[in-house]
């Protein structure tokens, strides 16, 4: 299954693994870790990229701040599972490009624009982005205490985007005895919190994946 076949709904547990940082908040996917920086979300081929991006997604539309996706037409965007991950479909802005050197420019747009609570980036296989448009994109991220998030379906040993990615997670999804899936997200990189922290939570599939 790809990384874009109907994914997985919304958690039924969610569990926060903390080591330990001297931080009432320690970190996780959401806008108090991500916000201000850039952060790459990566995994290859069933590796609960997209569950994870939507967990984000879903955090800041709770804050009351419109989401802006971004994709090429190599990409599948497929409503019903946005919605059944709990994301408002309305609160959603959706841009497709042609590619994905489109994609960079279109985010710099949006992300400039302040309007956004998050801009996502969906990259794909042929992640990549000029050093100008990311140093744009931490720049306005900075700016209007905004999260930048790339999808990439890149493996864990690969160079990620660049210097300029703050953050890099490796998603990873596996089965569960009650029927289950446990999604978690593991920090390989984080300039601010150090690597090694995890987020992870419990989802029910949907019909087709039981």
């Amino acid at each position: 299954m790809s990384r874009l076949t109907p994914l997985l709904r919304l958690p039924s547990v969610t569990l926060s693994l903390p080591v330990a940082w001297g931080d009432a908040h320690p970190p996780r996917l959401d806008h108090h870790t991500l916000a201000g920086r850039l952060t790459e979300l990566s995994g290859v081929g069933a590796a609960a990229v997209l569950t994870l991006a939507f967990t984000v997604a879903r955090e800041i539309q709770q804050r009351g701040e419109p989401v802006a996706w971004i994709m090429s037409g190599e990409s599948l965007f497929y409503p019903p599972d946005v919605s059944d991950s709990g994301v408002d479909c309305e609160a959603l802005v959706v841009v497709c490009v042609p590619n994905v050197v489109s994609i960079a420019r279109a985010a710099e747009i949006l992300a400039r624009s302040g309007a956004f609570g998050l801009v996502v980036l969906d990259l794909g296989v042929q992640a990549q982005i000029p050093t100008p448009i990311q140093a744009r994109l931490l720049q306005a991220a900075q700016r209007h205490d905004m999260v930048v998030l790339c999808l990439t379906d890149t493996h864990r040993h690969l160079p990620s985007l660049g210097s300029l990615v703050s953050v890099r997670i490796e998603a990873s999804r596996q089965p569960s005895a009650d029927g289950q899936y446990r999604c978690e997200g593991i920090a390989r990189k984080d300039k601010r919190y150090g690597p090694g922290w995890r987020y992870g939570a419990a989802y029910t599939p949907p019909l087709g994946l039981c």
